[in-house]
């Protein structure tokens, strides 16, 4: 068989709609400056789904230093991976002042969050090892599971008692191979947005031995009272061995980092692949996000005003009827009962009708019979924007329970 004919006979539960979706519900192109609204096929909409929590995108701040250093340095300095000839003062000064947010000794520059979750998680453990993690991990923490050679066990999304359950069997496990075990949790489930239990989690050491990575992509920056994350929100931040954040979410930029001691760091700056072999991340990158670090230690009313507007979402829509699940963080995701081919209903008539961009997921990210609408309220949101889209939310409703959005097919935008 060509290990081509996959391309054409075996599309995949979302690469099977890729005719009808492409452009619009998939890969759809938002234009202009990075902001509430924006334009989308020629129309300006209200958007809800960009990850710019504390609305770093646009500060002007962050805009001029990230033009003067693209100016001085260009996009290819330094050339080369950090261990040949990638290394600079500026990128140790990043990592200093990024250990010393989130309250660890030493941290570590990464080009993406996602290859370098995978590298992390890659580096740290071998086939001796038990790797445990939660349900609802990110892609990158279960890609990262996938190359471990050893056991792996995965708990329901924090069920702390079937944690320990998992916990035991790991432990009988290691006491043959003479491995260790690691825990692998979030700090915001980004779909969700509720909370990983690191408090709960974290008190099982008491029980257990175990080292655990939380990645805090959703976290950093927004969770806390300074913002540097779910340990600190939980006031666990030494109790977590490996924390990983990433840039592009609250710091709206490119990268990520990892934090631990100076002896796990030392030892990831020489394990990890996706680092050895990766160009060093670009000078403007680096200084950017340093000013975008600066920004968010010295500006908590940036933070502020993104919990007043999320805040007023989450209850305005609760008080019309929608169920919210549980999330604990800015991340606001409005379950619906409902069929793909009506989330893509939904969707064009939030769009189309209401002029309102937001992200809708359905089967296969979500189980058959669930639609989610996930909202992601920023800093440089207004209550005048909370305002209509909860008087659009109450008509949506309505609508699909109504029936209205019942149809045999995905809306096929090609045809409308």
């Amino acid at each position: 068989m060509d290990i081509f004919n996959k391309v054409t006979n075996r599309l995949g539960p979302l690469g099977q709609y890729a005719n009808k979706i492409h452009g619009y519900f998939a890969f759809p192109k938002l234009e202009g400056d990075i902001s509430t609204r924006m334009k989308f096929r020629g129309k300006e909409r209200l958007v809800w789904s960009l990850n710019n929590y504390l609305g770093l995108a646009n500060h002007p701040e962050v805009r001029k230093a990230d033009s003067d250093a693209t100016a001085i340095y260009g996009l290819a300095y330094p050339m080369g991976a950090r261990m040949m000839s990638g290394q600079t003062d500026m990128h140790e000064k990043l990592e200093e002042e990024l250990a010393e947010f989130v309250g660890k000794e030493a941290c570590y520059l990464l080009n993406y969050g996602y290859q370098g979750m995978v590298s992390i998680i890659d580096a740290l453990v071998d086939r001796n090892d038990v790797i445990v993690y939660d349900s609802e991990a990110h892609a990158c923490i279960v890609d990262g599971v996938r190359l471990h050679l050893g056991k792996r066990f995965v708990f329901p999304h924090n069920d702390i008692n079937n944690l320990k359950k998992q916990l035991e069997r790991a432990t009988k496990i290691t006491e043959q191979t003479g491995g260790g075990i690691m825990v692998i949790t979030e700090g915001v489930f980004g779909m969700s947005g509720d909370l990983g239990k690191l408090d709960e989690i974290t008190a099982l050491k008491k029980d257990f031995k175990f080292r655990l990575i939380v990645d805090d992509a959703h976290g950093f920056g927004v969770m806390g009272k300074t913002g540097a994350g779910v340990a600190e929100h939980f006031d666990v931040t030494h109790e977590v061995d490996v924390y990983f954040g990433t840039f592009a979410k609250a710091m709206a930029a490119i990268g990520a980092f990892v934090a631990s001691t100076p002896e796990v760091i030392r030892y990831l700056a020489y394990n990890m692949r996706s680092q050895i072999f990766a160009k060093s991340l670009p000078m403007p990158l680096v200084i950017g996000a340093l000013k975008r670090l600066e920004l968010l230690r010295n500006h908590p009313e940036l933070r502020e005003k993104l919990w007043t507007i999320a805040y007023e979402l989450q209850n305005g829509l609760r008080k019309r009827g929608f169920n919210l699940g549980n999330t604990q963080s800015p991340v606001t995701p409005v379950y619906l009962s409902g069929q793909t081919e009506e989330a893509t209903a939904i969707a064009y008539d939030l769009r189309e009708n209401y002029n309102i961009f937001c992200s809708i997921v359905g089967y296969p990210v979500v189980p058959k019979g669930v639609i989610i609408i996930r909202i992601i309220p920023t800093a440089v949101h207004t209550l005048e924007d909370v305002k209509y889209t909860l008087e659009a939310f109450a008509k949506i409703k309505e609508n699909l329970d109504e029936g209205k959005y019942l149809v045999d097919k995905i809306v096929d935008i090609n045809k409308t």
